[in-house]
């Protein structure tokens, strides 16, 4: 195609995105039903997994809950899967164990392909799936103390995005994808977290923007859902201002810095 050509294309195309997300944005979407879909949540014992159990128990759908175990001849294909199993370590680099570094990138997002990848088959059969992964704002922006649950969860929105962009390549438009990005939940792994600027979540109110993300086939689920224009305009930012920035948030939370339990 000629060059002018897709260039027109590409401003069409964004000018309709916008205004389709305005329209969106005063019309409610129309939610699929997942009645009758078998859903696996992994890390389904606690916190957000265990919320989300309920929530889709409430549509009828059937569960497979992994939590630690495993599962598949006894229920068949599963169609919805959310990777929801994470672990987190706060403590400085220094300070944070081999076996630690290891273990969070083993659950926040080795644990999403070897999921994904043994249940993928059967969805690209009939088309027909929806992967959620279960990331956070931590995978858009560092935070001091936190850099292999940073690093694990930049490269979990990685996969949803690299995952996305795959199954569109394949013509797989009937297996869906989404993408859960919160700030602090209050599960308990990070113990005492605060923040100045950001509220730190509750499960339900996380739960319940994810399965109305799963159900209107959301790509991107940030909670509380104004994050998404903080990270935005923080791209734009100079460098000098993104760190007042940073500051201004005062992020706060129970770390082993230099191997003694702080506030940071």
């Amino acid at each position: 195609m000629n060059i002018i050509l897709e260039i027109l294309l590409l401003l069409i195309t964004i000018i309709y995105s916008y205004l389709e997300s305005l329209v969106k944005f005063f019309i409610p979407q129309r939610r699929k039903s997942v009645a009758g879909e078998i859903v696996l949540i992994t890390g389904a014992g606690h916190g957000i997994g265990r919320q989300t159990t309920y929530e889709f128990a409430k549509r009828q759908s059937i569960l497979v809950l992994w939590d630690i175990n495993k599962v598949k001849k006894e229920v068949g294909d599963v169609t919805i899967v959310v990777n929801n199993a994470g672990t987190v370590y706060p403590a400085d680099l220094l300070s944070t164990k081999d076996e630690e570094i290891t273990k969070t990138f083993e659950v926040n997002i080795l644990g999403h392909f070897w999921i994904t990848k043994a249940l993928l088959p059967s969805m690209m059969e009939r088309n027909h799936g929806h992967i959620v992964t279960v990331a956070s704002v931590c995978g858009h922006e560092g935070i001091p103390y936190l850099i292999p649950y940073c690093s694990s969860k930049f490269a979990a929105v990685g996969f949803h995005r690299g995952l996305t962009s795959e199954l569109q390549a394949l013509g797989k438009t009937g297996i869906k994808t989404s993408c859960l990005c919160p700030v602090f939940v209050n599960t308990g792994f990070t113990k005492n977290p605060s923040t100045r600027l950001w509220p730190v979540l509750e499960t339900d109110e996380v739960v319940r923007s994810l399965i109305d993300g799963i159900l209107t086939n959301k790509k991107m689920i940030f909670v509380p859902s104004y994050i998404n224009i903080f990270l935005r305009l923080q791209k734009f930012l100079p460098e000098r201002a993104s760190a007042i920035l940073n500051r201004m948030q005062n992020i706060q939370f129970e770390a082993v810095v230099g191997h003694k339990i702080k506030m940071k």
